[in-house]
Parts: structure tokens; sequence; C-alpha cells
């Protein structure tokens, strides 16, 4: 059945969850959901793999749901860990969509805001919590949250989890959290090895389902590269692109630090037509947030982000996704960034901007993902500006250090060989007239 689902009222869902559905437009299950959902509603543990804007969060939330059925005492009794204070909100208002028509009490606690409100309907009674692991675990410190009836564990997009250093608070909960007949469930875009060791920890003889190939992109999405030699050139290509309102209605441009997504921001403030937030860790919570919405809502046509603040950002209709900066220490993040488009069956552009080292590092993700974007030459209309002294020093040094991990015999563009031309030696320090003249002043 779960192969060949071509309804949601294949999987034997009570009408409130069909109605759901139907009001969310879903109507055909996506791959990801044909084939977990009679996995999860069979009460398996499961590691699913699946690249994001695949239906990921109805394939765990809508089995979920369906489990709890009804509110029922005050204590929660599913829990889903996300990494970010954005993932844990998206997933929320998702979940919240699906069970419009039940009593099922959902709450969202993260960090970043006093802890009082959400103590206060936490002791009001929930019977599921969406949560940031640190704050689960500061909640659960205070009291506020008792655990003993919690069923169904669920960590989404655990590489990010694993990346951004939360392993030891996941243990702590899986050490508060009942381990008897709790059904765990693990979804991630990729699976490396750090993932592959929590999954060891967490589940129990799961059931692994693999949608698509681990690190492939979405076939949904056409992938194109330019080759910018400098920021400031690939600020005028930016700039250039945007022009052209009816194809890039809706961008999500991408940045690796937050002074470079100011940068951008600034920029297209200043030349783009229709509006921009930025995103970054620096950003209050509340800004971040309403950016968000924002941009979901098409307020504004641009959206800036650094990875940690957009990881898990569901919008839909997003035309484009480019990357300004290319991700360059975690390979991953490029299939999690050009995942912000082609969602649910639509169609997308990724578009990368990638100077000579850049040029070297998108070798890997083309490796990784078993795919090579296509080359688009640099328009005429663009100027190509000179490279400034120190962001060439950079490049050449980020050059060197890749060959160097290549090849560790590898001197490098920095390396100088000693003058082999004599040069008359200097007097000893203590033999000079300086030296004598300071000892004497002593």
């Amino acid at each position: 059945m779960a192969k060949s689902a071509t309804s949601f009222e294949d999987f034997r869902l009570t009408r409130q969850f069909i109605n759901a559905t139907d009001d969310l437009g879903f109507k055909i299950p996506t791959p990801v959901q044909s084939k977990t959902i009679p996995v999860i509603m069979a009460g398996q543990d499961l590691i699913g793999i699946a690249q994001t804007g695949t239906g990921k969060t109805a394939a765990f939330g809508l089995p979920l749901l369906a489990r709890l059925k009804y509110a029922q005492g005050n204590d929660p009794r599913g829990l889903i860990l996300a990494p970010t204070k954005e993932l844990a909100i998206q997933l929320d208002e998702h979940i919240r969509e699906l069970a419009k028509y039940t009593d099922l009490r959902c709450l969202c606690i993260y960090g970043g805001i006093g802890p009082k409100t959400q103590m206060e309907k936490l002791d009001q009674g929930v019977d599921l919590i969406v949560s940031t692991p640190g704050r689960f675990i500061e909640l659960y410190s205070k009291g506020a949250i008792r655990t003993q009836k919690i069923e169904v564990m669920i960590m989404d997009e655990a590489d990010k989890l694993m990346d951004m250093g939360f392993m030891s608070q996941i243990r702590k909960i899986l050490e508060v959290v009942p381990h008897k007949k709790r059904q765990n469930l693990l979804f991630s875009a990729t699976f490396p090895e750090v993932v592959e060791k929590l999954a060891a920890e967490f589940l129990e003889h799961p059931t692994r389902i693999e949608v698509t190939p681990q690190s492939t992109p979405t076939e949904a999405v056409a992938q194109f590269v330019y080759d910018t030699p400098n920021k400031q050139t690939k600020l005028n290509l930016l700039v250039h692109l945007l022009k052209d309102e009816e194809r890039f209605s809706r961008v999500m441009v991408f940045a690796n630090t937050k002074s470079s997504a100011d940068d951008v921001g600034r920029m297209l403030e200043r030349k783009a037509e229709g509006g921009v937030r930025v995103i970054h860790g620096n950003k209050g919570q509340n800004s971040r947030i309403n950016a968000v919405q924002d941009f979901g809502d098409g307020t504004v046509r641009f959206l800036v982000a650094t990875d940690v603040s957009a990881r898990g950002i569901d919008i839909k209709e997003v035309s484009h996704v480019i990357n300004f900066d290319l991700p360059t220490s975690r390979y991953e993040d490029y299939i999690h960034r050009i995942g912000r488009t082609g969602r649910a069956y639509e169609v997308g552009e990724a578009i990368s901007m990638v100077n000579k080292v850049e040029d070297m590092h998108l070798r890997f993700i083309e490796k990784m993902m078993n795919h090579v974007p296509k080359k688009l030459p640099i328009p005429d209309e663009v100027e190509v500006a000179g490279t400034p002294r120190l962001e060439m020093i950079a490049i050449e040094r980020g050059i060197d250090y890749l060959k160097r991990k290549e090849d560790p015999t590898f001197k490098g563009a920095f390396h100088e060989k000693k003058n082999p031309i004599k040069t008359k030696s200097k007097p000893a320090r203590g033999n000079s007239k300086k030296g004598r003249s300071n000892r004497t002043k002593r």
C-alpha cells in the first residue's frame, strides 16, 4: 500500500486529518509520505533520509497526531526536537494545521525569550511539544516538563542538530525520557557518520527509508554557476539578475557570514525593487520571525540569510535560491540551501556565484551530490570589477589550504625560497653603538 498510495485516505487516517490535508491542498502523498507513514503508524522506529521540501513534516506529523488522537491529561505524550528556533516555529505551525480539527494541544518552546510564559502554558497542559534541545533541558530542570508520559520522540534535521553541537543535550534528554515502549523517529536530509552514531544510541532496530540517494539535489531544482572573481562582481551580477522581477519573484540569498549577509542586504535595499529582510545570529528573535513572515506573505521579495538562521524555513513559491557565498566548511549545507526552492512538486532554480577558491569547493559538492551544475557566462552588461589586494590574498591562501590538504608536500603561492644573495652580517646587539649607548643610559 505504502508504495502505491494515491490519496491520504489510503493511510486510514480519521476524517479530521483527511479534512486538514484537503485544506492544505495535499492531494497525492509525496514519496517520503507514502513510504514512511505506514511504517510509523505500525509503531516501528524509523530513519528517514529525504531532502527538505519533500513533505517530511506531514510524514511524521500525521501518524504522530493520529497516535495521540485527542487531548488527554496535562503531561506531553509527544516530543519533536529541532535544531533552531525558526525550524521549531515552522514545525509547530504545520503541526497545528494538521491538527486543526482535533482538540490536541501543541506547544512550541525555544530560547531567546523569557521562559515564564512557556512555563505557564506547560502548566495548563499539552499533548505535544516542539522544542529546541537547550530550552527543553532548561524547562525540565525547572520542573516545568514532566516526561513520564512521552511515548513518541522525533528528531528533525538530525544532521544540523549534530553540527550545532547538541549531542550532550540530546543525551540528557534521552536519559530523562522513558525508554520503555517509546517510538523513536529520526529524519535528516543527509546521513553523515555523526548522525549514524546518534541513530545507534537513539533507535532500536529501525526501519531505514531513503527516498532519494544521500546528498542529492531535488530534481525540481535547476542549478547554475557563475564564475565571479570577487565580491564586488558578485554584487554587480546579483543586482543585474534581480532586475527581472517576473522571473526572480521570490528569492532567498545565502551568505556565509553575518557581515556578508548585511552587505548584500544593504545593496539590495538600494538597488533592487521589492524590499529585503536579513536574518542571522545578531538579529533579535522577533526580528527574525517577522522577517520570515514578511518574506512568506510576499511583503518583501528578498530574504538574505546565513545557514543556521534559515534552516527549516518552509516558504512556498520561492523562485530562486542564490548562493552569494558557496558553503565551504560543511558541504551538506548546499543541499539544504537549494531545498528552499522546488518544494512540494514546484520547480525552482539555484544559482551559485563562485570565485577561484569557491570553485575548488564546488568540485567537492559536485562529487557529493553526483551532479554538475551548468556554468553560465557573466552577462556583458555586468561590470567585472578588479579584485582588491586583501581579497586576492585571502583567495590565494584558501587555494593553498585546499591544495595542501590534497598534497601535504605542496609549498603554496606564499612559500618563499631563501634569497641566495649574501648580505652583510649585522653586528651583535651588544657590540653596537646603540647597544652600548642603551647600557650607558641604564
